[in-house]
């Protein structure tokens, strides 16, 4: 979070944040970035608890003893975000290029579900009501059921071609740290100076930026469609 604050004090604009299942699980991480007024496409494991869109809280009633219930709840535990694709079933799949790869063009199924996460740190944090968010899933054709999953709070009329591609581009992050590493040498510094280190660094990056950018020149991206 310290390094999202840092971006924001330099007045670069603030634009959508993509994590692996190993934050998006983290309720206080999201949080942490709604909280911040950032939107975010995370991945979550398959056993991430959520309530279905249409659930609503209301008080308990009132057994006549003690205090009067003040606060909501919900009629039904919540589920998994697994079991809430699964119940939408495979005709909610839309199928897309997500990609243009060494391979070829890129292409699965996808859910788009909107979802209210849920668990203990988001219903004390929205006391009156879990707001809803989106869940996507990729469910390739020839699966029993799908193999990844995100959560976002991007509004509820984004397209779904938009919520892939932010979800995917974690990969293409990814792809840029491998090549930093490998063809620009950014794990090849030794020294022990920090102003060392943020000197090689700053080259690495200076490198790839210009690699990056003639790389787009000669080979226009593809965004993902149906």
């Amino acid at each position: 979070m310290a390094l999202l604050e840092e971006l924001h004090a330099w007045g670069l604009p603030p634009l959508p944040v993509t994590s692996d299942a190993g934050y998006g699980e983290v309720p206080t991480f999201r949080l942490g970035l709604e909280t911040r007024g950032l939107d975010y496409m995370t991945g979550v494991p398959s056993t991430a608890s959520a309530q279905p869109a249409h659930a609503h809280p209301s008080l308990p009633a009132w057994s006549g003893r003690g205090r009067r219930p003040t606060r909501r709840r919900y009629p039904d535990r919540p589920t998994t975000v697994r079991e809430l694709v699964l119940a939408a079933g495979q005709q909610a799949c839309v199928d897309l290029i997500w990609r243009r790869g060494s391979r070829g063009l890129q292409r699965s199924r996808f859910v788009a579900l909107p979802v209210r996460p849920a668990g203990k740190v988001l219903l004390d944090a929205y006391p009156d009501g879990l707001p809803l968010r989106w869940l996507l899933a990729e469910w390739p054709t020839g699966q029993a059921e799908p193999i990844r999953y995100w959560l976002s709070n991007l509004p509820l009329s984004t397209p779904i071609v938009e919520l892939v591609r932010l979800a995917k581009l974690r990969w293409r992050i990814e792809g840029d740290y491998r090549d930093q590493k490998d063809a620009l040498g950014l794990d090849h510094h030794e020294g022990r100076s920090w102003q060392g280190w943020h000197h090689h660094v700053t080259l690495v990056s200076a490198a790839h930026l210009f690699c990056t950018l003639e790389r787009r020149r000669s080979r226009p991206w593809v965004p993902a469609r149906r």
